[in-house]
């Protein structure tokens, strides 16, 4: 009997370190990471450097969300949707995950400098330490700690752009702040679906903080906004064709009318369209950017 019990027992394990490392929130960062390199690379890809980059980027987010999840801990345990996490359930030690954590970082970093540059190094460590030391702590603060979240969410592309050329040009920055846009209105969706689990926690967001959704309205309306005419530049530096320009606008023309639904109602339904629109937007823009490259 001991030796049937192993296997689920060793599996279940191997989960619980997966889920440390937020995998299906990570995919995200992967791939705009990848994408940063592609279209940083002018002259061809280079495979190898490439591989080096995005598997360490992994690297360094999975570590950043096992950090992260070691010092919310107390937090996710009250509610919801992350109580049945690896360390508020119990299953993982919290010493055992902070050592998982700081190994993946140091792996990722090291992949990243001596496999690709110390460019993108130094940008996934900006990555890790403003993610771990700023955002964490500053969510159980303040409602700001959303845009300063949104930092480390951006840099990805530019750790893709820093591993193709070593570089940050005008191009990377064009990149961070499509992403950085992307994920106010992104955000403020989840954070008005969960806004009660984030109220049983502690956390100020600002739905929880002004229950009338009227900042939050005005917040994801001003960001989506913003993002349009940021989101159309790759055409006007050169960096996409008039095809991704053509399709940026209609996608920012739909994106904006879900966050103008949203801010008019300010009901589930509208924040729940307004995140599905969020999470079919980007990779599109993603898509549309890589096809019409120059």
């Amino acid at each position: 009997m001991t030796g049937g019990t192993a296997i689920p027992i060793e599996r279940s394990r191997y989960a619980d370190f997966v889920a440390l490392t937020k995998p299906r929130l990570n995919l995200l960062v992967i791939a705009t990471a990848a994408a940063g390199f592609y279209l940083g690379s002018r002259d061809g890809v280079d495979y190898p450097r490439f591989v080096n980059t995005v598997v360490g980027t992994a690297l360094v987010a999975g570590g950043a969300s096992a950090l992260n999840q070691l010092f919310e801990r107390r937090v996710d345990g009250l509610m919801r949707r992350t109580r049945t996490r690896p360390l508020p359930g119990g299953r993982v030690h919290p010493v055992e995950a902070g050592w998982f954590a700081l190994l993946l970082s140091v792996a990722g970093l090291l992949l990243l400098g001596l496999g690709a540059t110390w460019m993108a190094a130094l940008v996934a460590l900006v990555t890790l330490v403003t993610y771990v030391a700023a955002y964490t702590p500053l969510k159980l603060r303040t409602s700001f700690a959303t845009v300063v979240g949104a930092i480390p969410g951006a840099l990805p592309p530019m750790i893709g752009w820093a591993g193709a050329t070593g570089g940050l040009s005008r191009e990377a920055w064009v990149l961070f702040s499509i992403v950085f846009l992307w994920q106010m209105p992104h955000f403020l969706a989840i954070a008005w679906l969960f806004r009660d689990d984030y109220a049983r926690a502690g956390f100020p967001m600002l739905p929880v903080v002004e229950p009338d959704g009227r900042s939050t309205a005005r917040q994801v309306m001003a960001y989506t906004g913003a993002l349009l005419p940021v989101s159309l530049t790759p055409t006007a530096i050169g960096l996409a064709s008039e095809l991704y320009f053509v399709g940026a606008f209609v996608l920012g023309l739909v994106f904006m009318w879900l966050a103008l639904g949203f801010a008019r109602r300010r009901t589930d339904r509208d924040a729940r369209l307004l995140f599905i629109g969020s999470i079919t937007y980007l990779p599109l823009i993603w898509i549309l950017m890589i096809a019409a490259r120059t």
